[in-house]
């Protein structure tokens, strides 16, 4: 007689059951899915069980701080060894977990304001680091291996089915709350406002991804993260943003691309209007962007140069800007942005010519990270944008700039550049012989140091020196003085040979401020198309909002 196969004996629906018991457990707490939101912690002890993957969202900027705070309030005797999946670390409260025995490991893409205190945390051992992911990378694990059992996540309306309106400020929202919902995880929602069936302004999550929302006691928290006072530019990121101009944008004739968070960069965004228009650049670089909606953007758009922007979040002030140019915005028929963090970080990755950021250490190898000794932040998203992805199959003219191969074996490359000043503002050098990054790793327990790009992606370094064209390079000897030559009075800079830098200038490897016809005495203040805050709002027609902080005027 031929035996049963084994698996018509097995329970293959354990998740559904245990999410049942879950739910039923809070049945107490709640009317219908709404629940009462002075019984939220005690829901939270009731649906959530020690061990269990929380995916609780901590985005790069939206924060859902009323679900944070409560689950940070809940009694460790019946809530403990939870696994953490957040991808921004930036709350105090998201820390209290692991220090009061809520919580016991963790897995983040980037920890920015609490970078110093998470290492602290790390090197006390209260803290087990699963790794530090990219973006993409933690939310894609979420669908194969950090499976969340509860999902903690915010919106800015739902109504009493559970349907949810994310409005400007989607960024990690749907991607999570799908991984939880079609696994059987408990989706749990705090909403600025519940509204009666048929009031939301659109639907952006359907109400059967969600099963439990409560009234948040004040609107989720929104870091304006990509804003940059105009104020806080100078000579030295002018200079920097004019020789990124003439070296890379017109060189390369970029057109589509990513601008990573910093002055630098807000630099070039304010140069576009002046400098760029009088080098004729015009219609033929930076048409179409993957980025926030940066305030120090508005000029560009204004004066015409930007054709379209699809952003992973959205930024405090920017909402009626955004609503008022639907042609270069990603927006709803309600005038609101549609940003996705997931889809816009994929679109960086294949969709773009050129990623540009900023580190705070690169070695002589042009390996870098914004880990540093005592300073645990995590790098967000620049590594998924900041390499060349060998998928990538469509050919741009910037993209063929750099190509290298013969035959089958023939194709183009992207343009990853890290634009940095060769010491920080607090007078640390930025270029060192050795990234602290090895040393965190290692008394971290992690199995590879936490480097944010590698220097084999690295195509050009951009500094107050000059540029180096790090993709022409032949060997490591080669790359190490081009790096040199740009590195200034930093320790590697010293190292430079002057013969050795006029052998790299004439070879095209290295280019200083008279190869590129960079007069540096324009390098000034005068060159921005707006000098402060105030100037952005007039560019804007009054349609930007900036957060009070930024009111200096």
């Amino acid at each position: 007689m031929t035996a049963a196969p084994p698996s018509r004996d097995r329970d293959w629906a354990t998740r559904r059951s245990a999410k049942r018991a879950r739910l039923s457990a809070a049945d107490r707490y709640v009317d219908g899915k709404l629940i009462k939101p002075d019984a939220l912690g005690s829901l939270l002890e009731a649906v959530i069980r020690p061990g269990d993957k929380v995916a609780l969202e901590g985005d790069n900027q939206k924060q859902a701080d009323f679900l944070s705070r409560t689950l940070a309030a809940c009694d460790p005797k019946k809530l403990h060894d939870l696994h953490m999946l957040i991808g921004s670390v930036s709350r105090s409260e998201h820390l209290d977990l692991f220090e009061q025995g809520i919580a016991s490991k963790l897995d983040l893409s980037y920890a920015g304001p609490q970078s110093v205190r998470i290492a602290q945390l790390v090197s006390d051992g209260t803290i087990s680091i699963g790794a530090i992911h990219t973006y993409v990378e933690l939310y894609a694990r979420m669908v194969i291996d950090l499976r969340p059992d509860v999902a903690l996540l915010c919106a800015s309306a739902a109504d009493e089915h559970g349907n949810l309106y994310t409005g400007p400020n989607t960024e990690d929202t749907p991607v999570i709350a799908e991984a939880a919902a079609f696994h059987d995880g408990v989706v749990i929602v705090q909403a600025d406002e519940i509204v009666g069936a048929g009031q939301l302004p659109r639907v952006d999550i359907p109400g059967d991804w969600v099963d439990l929302v409560v009234q948040a006691d004040r609107p989720f928290f929104l870091e304006p993260l990509f804003t940059r006072d105009p104020k806080g530019i100078g000579p030295l990121q002018i200079l920097q943003a004019m020789l990124a101009l003439r070296g890379v944008y017109e060189r390369h004739q970029v057109t589509s691309l990513n601008h990573g968070v910093g002055f630098g960069t807000a630099a070039i965004e304010l140069i576009l209007p002046t400098y760029g228009e009088q080098l004729g650049l015009k219609g033929k670089i930076c048409r179409n962007w993957t980025l926030n909606p940066h305030p120090t953007l508005i000029p560009a758009i204004e004066s015409g140069w930007v054709e379209t922007i699809h952003s992973f979040g959205g930024e405090s002030g920017m909402n009626d800007y955004v609503a008022a140019r639907p042609d270069v915005f990603f927006t709803g028929a309600d005038g609101s942005l549609r940003s996705n963090r997931v889809l816009c970080q994929l679109a960086g990755q294949y969709a773009i010519d050129m990623f540009i950021g900023s580190t705070l250490q690169m070695d002589h190898e042009a390996n870098s990270s914004t880990v540093t000794e005592g300073r645990l932040s995590g790098f967000g998203g620049a590594p998924n944008m900041g390499h060349d992805p060998h998928g990538r199959r469509h050919a741009t003219p910037a993209w063929l700039d750099l190509h290298h191969g013969e035959g089958a074996g023939m194709r183009g490359r992207k343009l990853v550049v890290q634009i940095v000043e060769t010491f920080q503002s607090s007078g640390t050098p930025t270029f060192v012989e050795s990234l602290d990054a090895i040393k965190v790793g290692k008394d971290a327990g992690m199995p590879i140091p936490p480097v944010m790009i590698y220097g084999d992606d690295v195509s050009h370094v951009v500094t107050e020196e000059g540029v180096a064209y790090l993709y022409k390079a032949t060997s490591l000897e080669d790359r190490k003085a081009a790096l040199a030559a740009v590195a200034g009075v930093t320790s590697l800079g010293r190292s430079a040979d002057a013969s050795a830098l006029e052998r790299l200038r004439r070879d095209g490897l290295v280019a200083l401020p008279a190869d590129l016809k960079v007069d540096t005495s324009l390098a000034d203040r005068s060159l921005l198309a707006a000098r402060s805050i105030g100037d952005l709002v007039a560019w804007s027609g009054g349609l930007y909002k900036p957060p009070a902080q930024f009111r200096n005027w």
